[in-house]
């Protein structure tokens, strides 16, 4: 016996293909927008991430500037400190040096040569004073070249005139003026002369 299906098949399998790609187009959208999901939240969290790197760095550079300033002011401040050390060790150096200058100048001064003034100015003397010749000066100058506490003796001016003993007699002198560097002193020889200073 022959069977013939009189139903519509076209048309069942045409509604079955017709369910198939709604289902496929329906689970197809639900995988994209998962998708789609996942991969904001994966770069979102990567922004984050960053964010939060930078601000770290942000905050990690501004404390290394508050070192930086802070490191900067201290050595602004050892600089100053030893700016002020300097200064009280050459005022220490220095203290004697007055004393000395003098007892050096009363054994240089040749015969017949008068001081009459003397002013230090820093590291540097002028000496202003009255020889009976030229050659007193030079003299001087020669003295002066082989002393312990004043360096590059030089003849600024020397001028002769003449000045009056008395009302019947006068004599040629010299006026000069000599400058010198003062040589700072050396403490270890400053303490040697102590040390062999006669005690009174």
């Amino acid at each position: 016996m022959i069977l013939i299906n009189l139903m519509p098949h076209r048309e069942a399998a045409r509604k079955r293909r017709k369910e198939q790609f709604v289902v496929h187009a329906a689970l197809s959208a639900v995988f994209g927008a998962a998708l789609a999901t996942l991969a904001h939240t994966t770069i979102q969290a990567q922004v984050d991430t960053q964010r939060a790197r930078n601000t770290y760095l942000k905050e990690e550079t501004q404390k290394l500037d508050d070192q930086i300033k802070d490191i900067a002011g201290l050595q602004a401040e050892i600089a100053s400190l030893r700016a002020r050390q300097a200064a009280v060790e050459n005022l220490q150096s220095d203290r004697n040096t007055p004393v000395y200058l003098l007892a050096e100048l009363v054994t240089k001064l040749p015969d017949g040569v008068y001081l009459v003034s003397m002013k230090q100015d820093k590291q540097s003397v002028q000496l202003v004073g009255v020889a009976q010749s030229q050659e007193r000066v030079s003299e001087l100058l020669r003295n002066l070249n082989t002393s312990q506490w004043l360096s590059r003796p030089e003849l600024v001016e020397i001028v002769s005139t003449v000045q009056g003993i008395s009302p019947r007699e006068q004599r040629r002198v010299s006026n000069f003026t000599v400058r010198a560097g003062i040589s700072r002193a050396d403490p270890a020889a400053d303490a040697s002369k102590a040390s062999t200073k006669p005690q009174g």
